[in-house]
């Protein structure tokens, strides 16, 4: 079962929170749009401890959808469409600054009655992820960091995208098209790689004239703005829970940075996943699950 709860974000915009309770049954699918259901009330002790899902840049909560299915015989797994992104709303001006994201993540645990909570996250949810247990030690338990850089990034690397998604040849005629061109033929890429093509599938949206993203480019470079040009040292070094940070052996995540930022972690975990880049828990999802699980087990068992 996968039911949508909707949160108010900062600045009363519609966030789309997504609950994942069944297991697996075949293969990742795509998350139906449902009536959204009553947010519950706060969690007793008997009730499981809970853990939110933060995707990356242009991901939605389905994304996480194999990891919350497994994390749910333990825990309330939800997943969050963080703003501009999948169902949640899509501000034309904003903001997309780090304030509003971590304050987004903030709402949504308040209101799900979730804490104290574990954040998962990958690329910029990671980020969110750890800016929000720096500013909320109270409402955080553990931290899971997947592939995310604390360094800048630099002018280049925003150039570099901005003719990235010039390149995207949109429409799609199919969604066939969609997992070609992203999986094999995106000039990026070095080697076909059939799990990008299904996790850009899945943010895709059919339109009158093809299939379409189903954010903006345009907010995608404004989001992206607030770690290309600022370094997020000082945040990670204020995270006082305990954190893993994994990465993905081809992903953008280099083994000596992610080292130093389990060395400025007060709590820091290292692990790293062999034959993965940086979709970590789409190239090896079982791989994925061998370092997350036990982790989370020993910081946020259940019943806790």
């Amino acid at each position: 079962m996968v039911r949508r709860i909707n949160v108010t974000g900062v600045g009363g915009i519609r966030l789309a929170a997504w609950e994942f309770a069944d297991p697996p049954k075949g293969g990742p699918g795509r998350v139906a749009d449902r009536e959204p259901a009553p947010v519950p009330e706060p969690r007793s002790q008997e009730k499981p401890p809970g853990v939110l899902l933060l995707h990356g840049l242009m991901g939605r909560a389905s994304h996480w959808a194999g990891t919350a299915r497994w994390l749910s015989g333990r825990y309330r797994a939800i997943g969050l469409d963080q703003r501009g992104h999948g169902r949640s709303d899509k501000p034309g001006e904003g903001p997309y600054d780090r304030e509003a994201y971590v304050a987004d993540a903030e709402a949504a645990i308040e209101q799900l009655g979730l804490a104290p909570v574990a954040l998962v996250g990958h690329a910029m949810g990671a980020l969110t992820a750890w800016q929000l247990a720096a500013k909320r030690p109270d409402l955080v338990q553990a931290l899971v960091i997947s592939d995310m850089r604390a360094s800048a990034l630099g002018e280049q690397s925003q150039s570099e995208w901005e003719e990235w998604f010039k390149s995207w040849p949109v429409p799609f005629a199919t969604l066939g098209d969609v997992r070609k061109w992203f999986g094999e033929d995106d000039p990026v890429l070095e080697r076909s790689k059939p799990s990008r093509g299904e996790f850009f599938a899945e943010v895709m949206a059919e339109r009158a004239d093809g299939w379409r993203p189903v954010f903006s480019p345009r907010q995608m470079m404004r989001v992206r703005e607030t770690w290309v040009y600022d370094a997020h040292w000082d945040d990670l070094a204020q995270v006082r829970c305990p954190t893993l940070v994994v990465r993905g052996i081809d992903g953008e995540l280099g083994r000596a940075e992610a080292q130093e930022m389990v060395r400025v972690l007060p709590r820091g975990i290292y692990a790293e996943v062999p034959e993965a880049g940086h979709l970590i828990h789409y190239d090896q999802p079982e791989d994925w699950r061998k370092v997350v699980e036990p982790f989370l087990q020993a910081a946020l068992p259940a019943g806790s």
